[in-house]
């Protein structure tokens, strides 16, 4: 509609126009021709009047010629004049007639309605200059209405976000602007030209067309300027756009060109990933945004089919992916500035850099996926996940927790030995597609080594949840799978490192996580179960670990087992040792070192001591009302707690109320290193008194005689790895030494970690009197441990079908020493069993 009836009013002034011009006298022609070329000229130099690039209204000033036409041709043949200049001018810029002719008839009804203003204000009494003033900003206002409301009612909208169409500002600089031309030209008209010798109305009113024609021309040469570096500029920003590193998710087009060349969230799909089809949405969308840029489009869209009428397009370049051919269609508004040459060049220039980036790109994350791909499982090898961590911790929240589980399949070599080689790759391959089935989308899951695997937990709002996933996992990856003739239950042991915050070291993770996997097999090689999987979670710095053993032993939530102490020589237990236990409601039984660990570093070591000591004397006297043998407990201190003002009174006064049983310290050996003057005198008292001071963990790390010497002591507690191979005649010989200096000195030798009846027997031929180790029991709760003592009195082993079995949970049952354990993790690694 809005267009027929601006083409037949564009149509209809035109003839008008001829029509008053067919009796005016030559110069009146010479005039009217100067005119359409002002008004051509006039029309190519817009203005906009929105700050949203070709999203705005864009407007032409060819009004300006009128007040020099008035006096002479008039203005309704004036209006007509504009008309054909605005045909013109669209006609030879982009050829296309609707548009002239819409153009023509927008510009010559603006023409007239200013005008009708002038003639109304003019001959109301308004000065003349100030009716051509209104009658200007009327045409302005006129011309900016109409193409307001044809963009708003136009079939396809254009988003413009929450900015206006129209800028306030612009448009007012507008209005006054042209009003201020107009009057200019106006009075120079009429009066002829400053500092001028008056010429005739006819010279004076070409040498303002000629003036206004050279502000348009420099005006347009200084829009063509601006507008080629613009493009020039929007060129070299997509080029860098499009050769941006995909791996930079900071920016969108980043994330975009990532997309294109195929990423590997949990590892790359089943097959070769460097034939991964690219990402048409990303490719797009990536182009989409350096087109509008570099080119200036009121939109850019992708679709099958090329350019229309008044659009420019490039083919999508997505080489080595099927389907149909798309293109990216560029589109500006019918009244906005036609795509010239230089755009379409610009768009070929753009499409043949985008081709050959998405060639290189897809050629180089073919080669990176293989560099960072296990060829086996096509999970990220160890080079990629230790990327992906440090980019995940370096990109969360401070406060975004995240987990490491490393993951090993226990008894694989026997499972190769026994199987094949192939055999043991396809149950690798299986265990790698159900470690990815289990995990959620924005986990990573990495093969590692051999038989061993990493997952990466993000995003993650409490331990317990992550230990909810690796729970998961070990059900998932445990179900059976054939292997030949029979059929193989995955047993896998998971080390869990949690996260609270952002790590400054993030590989201290992933060490801690591996330490809790090894504690795991240790665990297993050294009586521990072995055919069920297990979960230890490492006491990695987590304030919220902090809290939950801030808060058991605040509320004294503390528990404790009991293992048996024994002579070889009576076959009887004479005494218990008293090792700390927690359960969690959520996270079931935590590390005892992890324990001691956290306790020490909140400061509440002494106070869990007390807490441990008290239960564990109050036991004693229930277990030697059940049997007399029973004359000892032991618990574990460091050496510097036993000073008066820490636990030493309160040890004394404990003492004091269990007359009847002997109360030992035993004080691990690498607490020994800061013993004081002070301490081996708080020693003495302590042994005077009735406490024995027993040496814990000898032979393990970096034993010397020295510490035999150091401190007084009732007992010497040999370390299991004096005992692991008693057919080594050095560790038979080593015994029997420490054995005689036991002799000489004084005090009495108790070797732990007896596991067999062959290494009891071992020990009792080389004269050792007491031993400790799962052989004689693993650690119990009192109710278990006084039930044994009711039905097997103090024998020192007792029928393991007849005995409650061990909490299924090993690594928590295991016995661990109330005692600093260095970076000891989560699940217990057994100190002292």
């Amino acid at each position: 509609m809005a267009f027929g009836v601006f083409a037949g009013i564009a149509v209809v002034l035109m003839f008008l126009s001829l029509g008053l011009l067919v009796t005016d006298p030559i110069q009146h022609w010479l005039i009217a021709g100067v005119g359409v070329f002002c008004a051509a000229i006039l029309e190519l130099t817009w203005v906009r009047v929105g700050s949203l690039a070709h999203r705005s209204p864009l407007i032409s000033l060819p009004v300006l010629v009128l007040p020099a036409l008035a006096p002479t041709v008039g203005l309704t043949a004036g209006a007509g004049v504009i008309a054909l200049g605005v045909l013109l001018a669209i006609l030879v810029e982009s050829g296309r007639l609707n548009v002239a002719l819409y153009s023509a008839g927008l510009q010559g009804a603006g023409a007239l309605a200013a005008a009708g203003l002038f003639t109304w204000f003019s001959t109301g009494g308004m000065p003349s200059l100030v009716a051509v003033a209104v009658a200007s900003v009327g045409y302005v206002a006129f011309v900016i209405v109409v193409e307001v409301l044809r963009r708003y009612w136009r079939s396809d909208p254009l988003e413009s976000g929450a900015r206006p169409m129209l800028s306030p500002l612009r448009v007012a600089v507008t209005l006054l602007c042209t009003a201020v031309i107009c009057v200019v030209a106006a009075l120079w008209s009429v009066e002829g030209l400053p500092f001028l010798v008056r010429l005739t109305t006819t010279a004076d009113a070409i040498i303002v067309l000629g003036a206004l024609m050279i502000v348009a021309l420099v005006a347009k040469v200084a829009t063509v300027v601006v507008g080629m570096r613009h493009r020039l500029a929007g060129l070299v920003a997509a080029a860098t756009a499009l050769g941006v590193d995909p791996i930079d998710a900071g920016t969108a087009i980043g994330t975009a060109i990532g997309s294109v060349i195929g990423t590997m969230p949990g590892g790359a799909p089943d097959g070769d990933p460097a034939h991964e089809p690219a990402s048409p949405a990303a490719t797009s969308e990536l182009l989409r945004r350096v087109v509008a840029d570099a080119i200036g489009a009121e939109s850019v869209v992708v679709r099958g089919e090329p350019a229309r009428a008044g659009e420019i397009s490039m083919l999508l370049p997505m080489p080595g992916v099927a389907g149909p051919e798309k293109f990216i269609v560029a589109r500006r508004d019918i009244m906005d500035g036609a795509f010239t040459g230089n755009d379409r060049r610009a768009l070929q220039a753009l499409a043949a850099t985008a081709e050959m980036v998405v060639r290189s790109r897809r050629n180089i994350a073919g080669l990176t996926l293989r560099a960072n791909t296990d060829p086996l499982t096509s999970l990220p090898n160890y080079g990629a996940f230790q990327e992906a961590l440090a980019n995940i911790n370096d990109h969360r929240d401070y406060s975004e927790a995240l987990a490491v589980l490393f993951i090993d399949l226990d008894e694989f070599k026997r499972l190769n030995d026994r199987y094949g080689h192939q055999t043991g790759d396809e149950v690798l391959r299986e265990l790698g597609r159900r470690l990815r089935a289990v995990v959620r989308p924005s986990d990573v899951v990495a093969r590692v080594g051999g038989d061993e695997f990493v997952v990466i937990l993000t995003h993650l709002a409490s331990l317990g949840e992550a230990k909810t996933i690796a729970e998961r996992i070990i059900v998932v990856t445990g179900e059976p799978m054939p292997v030949g003739q029979t059929t193989y239950s995955p047993i896998i042991s998971v080390g869990l490192a949690y996260s609270a915050h952002r790590e400054t070291d993030v590989n201290q993770l992933v060490q801690d996580a591996d330490r809790s996997m090894l504690a795991i097999k240790k665990s297993r090689r050294r009586g521990g179960p072995s055919k069920e999987s297990s979960i230890n979670i490492s006491s990695h710095r987590s304030s919220q670990m902090n809290d939950i053993i801030a808060h058991a032993i605040d509320e004294d939530q503390l528990e404790v087992a009991f293992q048996p102490i024994v002579s070889l020589v009576t076959g009887q237990i004479w005494a218990f040792e008293a090792l700390v236990r927690y359960t969690h409601p959520d996270l079931g039984r935590l590390s005892p070192p992890s324990i001691v660990e956290k306790a020490k570093g909140l400061g509440r070591l002494d106070a869990m001591t007390r807490q441990v000591a008290v239960k564990a004397m109050a036991a004693a006297a229930d277990f030697r009302l059940v049997e007399q043998s029973v004359i000892c407990m032991t618990i574990n201190v460091e050496a510097g707690q036993i000073l008066p003002e820490r636990v030493g009174d309160f040890i004394e006064d404990l003492a004091g109320r269990y007359p009847g049983i002997s109360l030992c310290l035993e004080l691990n050996e690498r607490s020994m290193t800061k013993v004081t003057p002070a301490i081996r005198a708080q020693a003495d008292r302590l042994r005077d008194l009735g406490i024995m001071i027993a040496l814990d963990d000898y032979g393990s790390q970096d034993s010397s005689v020295d510490s035999l010497v150091r401190m007084p002591m009732d007992i010497l507690k040999i370390d299991r790895s004096l005992v692991d191979d008693l057919d080594d005649i050095r560790q038979r010989e080593v015994l029997t030494a420490l054995q005689g200096f036991g002799d000489n000195l004084e005090y009495s030798m108790i070797v732990e970690g007896v596991e067999n009846d062959a290494m009891a027997n071992h020990l009792s031929a080389l004269g050792i009197r007491s031993a400790q180790g799962f052989h004689y029991g693993v650690p119990e709760g009192f109710e278990k441990t006084l039930s044994r003592l009711e039905l097997f009195g103090a024998r020192a082993v007792v029928p393991r079908d007849e005995v409650q079995p061990a909490a299924p949970d090993a690594l928590s049952a295991a016995p661990a020493a109330l005692s600093a354990a260095p970076a000891a993790p989560m699940g217990a690694l057994p100190l002292n069993s």
